[in-house]
């Protein structure tokens, strides 16, 4: 059961690891486009709110709160934004249910868009005050030609090791012994991506690599993303051998879905991951996990609680009565069903 779990546990860890690279990369690649376009239409900032929240990771959200501190965005949009966004949980659930993820992830920015236009037209909440400073970095050269193979002949411990954590990766793919064991759609994707993150550890310069790969994502992130999935799969494979899991959540599904509501307040990822894993192993309506994503927003929403916790606590009410809502009645209509 470990060296299962364990196996399972790295193969959801790889894909949120070259995710992570690839939205890293994408994010430099993009400095200030979000933060130049200064919105004048109200539906123009509700689709960007959403758009940045549906991004995989922290990132949109922590856009989404700059733009909204220096008066860009209007408080409905970053209402949006905290809707739609699932922060680093919605790596895990591309890596475990791609197509739920997909579909999740479309009902969550349809429901955001609209809550957030709801929101601005029965409470003039305005933007920001404009106290948060929203630092720019340079733009980064990330692919310079002259300068590729002198650093691989001058290899660093860090681009050494991301070279050899992504070629690992890709060799398990290959042989089968990292995801899916069929030459599906699932292991393409998962081959393509893995790929892409190669070319990126490869090529990009000493400075990205140090300081957004190697600190921000291997660091920071994928450590705590790991004892997350393999604590949450282990507990959970040690419950079913004791307990019937899917049974006490059959005879109790609106007192789960207040549960996961609840947690969806912590601003934080990782035990969102249990929910995602109970609906993987087919324990967990929908339903639930459904409002679980509304109400949570992983990181997001640190930065607004540094800034104003009067807008914190607004704005996660908001998300609380949706989840409590869209959830409920979808509960309600399972059960009829």
């Amino acid at each position: 059961m470990l060296i299962k779990t364990f196996n399972h546990a790295l193969m959801i860890t790889s894909f949120v690891f070259v995710m992570m690279l690839i939205i890293e990369y994408i994010n430099i690649q993009t400095q200030g486009v979000w933060h130049e376009s200064l919105v004048k239409s109200r539906w123009k900032q509700y689709l960007i709110g959403g758009l940045l929240g549906i991004l995989p990771g922290c990132l949109g959200a922590f856009t989404a709160v700059a733009m909204f501190s220096h008066g860009i965005l209007r408080f409905g949009a970053i209402v949006t934004a905290m809707i739609a966004t699932s922060g680093d949980s919605a790596f895990v659930m591309f890596a475990s249910i791609p197509l739920q993820a997909l579909i999740i992830t479309t009902i969550l920015f349809i429901i955001a868009v609209i809550v957030g236009k709801l929101t601005d037209k029965f409470g003039e909440f305005g933007t920001g005050d404009k106290k948060m400073e929203l630092h720019k970095e340079e733009k980064c050269i990330c692919f310079p030609k002259g300068k590729i193979i002198p650093q691989l002949k001058n290899l660093t411990l860090q681009r050494g090791a991301l070279i050899s954590l992504v070629a690992l990766l890709l060799a398990g793919i290959i042989w089968g012994k990292i995801g899916p064991q069929g030459w599906g759609w699932k292991r393409i994707t998962f081959l393509i991506i893995s790929s892409i993150s190669f070319f990126i550890v490869v090529t990009v310069p000493e400075h990205f690599l140090e300081g957004h790969l190697w600190n921000h994502v291997v660091k920071k992130h994928v450590p705590q993303i790991f004892l997350w999935v393999f604590g949450t799969l282990l507990v959970f494979n040690i419950l079913t051998g004791y307990i019937d899991v899917a049974s006490w959540i059959e005879g109790n599904k609106y007192i789960v879905l207040l549960i996961a509501i609840l947690i969806g307040i912590i601003p934080q990822s990782g035990p969102h991951i249990i929910f995602i894993t109970l609906f993987a192993e087919g324990t967990l309506p929908f339903s639930i996990l459904l409002a679980n994503s509304i109400v949570q927003d992983g990181h997001g929403m640190l930065p607004m609680l540094a800034e104003s916790r009067k807008n914190f606590i607004k704005i996660k009410s908001i998300n609380i009565v949706t989840g409590l809502v869209i959830g409920g009645l979808w509960l309600f209509i399972e059960n009829l069903i």
